[in-house]
């Protein structure tokens, strides 16, 4: 199978099926940077619907950068509570806010060996910050686009970190920054591991 082929099939299905799809998903529509950051970091492991409902309550709290970084902790644990992994997510979200002023100016940072430094941000948050920010090309590989991207038969891979690099080797730079929203919508449509299923999403 000619796998370069394959995934602009697969892609321009998806495309087509999802392009137009104005449901948001949680790193999308911040007026921030920052904000982007950090509803990403809230968003891991969470629905989107709910992220984007408590981001919106702690960014109402906390209007700016500075603010959150001096929030208390217990305060943003409540505006949590509801998100999954609330007090990890409490304590990062505020120990980025104090990265982000104290080393890098307030600024998100536009590489990635800097945004993997931030608590609570490993590689997919840096690749989506990226993509969102700063309008690099990467893809953004979470447990959508990893189920997906195998089920259907694009890669054979055991890790998104694999499933990133694999990507990269079959899919035109131009598509990467792509790829992520549609899968995660594919992805949410269709949950499981059958193929035709899978691939009857994007019929439908």
């Amino acid at each position: 199978m000619d796998k370069k082929r394959y995934f602009l099939k697969v892609f321009r299905k998806a495309e087509l099926k999802y392009g137009l799809d104005g449901k948001r998903l949680a790193a999308e529509g911040w007026a921030h940077g920052w904000q982007t950051l950090i509803a990403t970091i809230m968003s891991a492991q969470s629905r989107d619907e709910t992220t984007i409902s408590i981001a919106e309550k702690l960014f109402d709290r906390y209007s700016d950068l500075k603010s959150l970084a001096h929030a208390r902790y217990a305060d943003v644990l409540g505006i949590m509570k509801s998100l999954n992994y609330n007090k990890t997510k409490a304590k990062n979200v505020i120990a980025c806010a104090k990265m982000l002023i104290d080393n890098f100016n307030g600024k998100v940072p536009s590489r990635i060996e800097d945004l993997v430094l931030l608590p609570g941000v490993g590689r997919k948050t840096a690749n989506l910050v990226l993509s969102e920010i700063h309008d690099k090309d990467t893809i953004t590989v979470d447990t959508h686009v990893h189920r997906v991207s195998n089920v259907v038969g694009l890669v054979k891979t055991k890790t998104p970190a694999e499933t990133e690099l694999a990507l990269q080797k079959i899919a035109p730079r131009k598509y990467w920054s792509r790829i992520n929203r549609l899968f995660v919508l594919w992805g949410k449509d269709a949950p499981g591991r059958d193929k035709v299923k899978l691939l009857k999403a994007l019929e439908q």
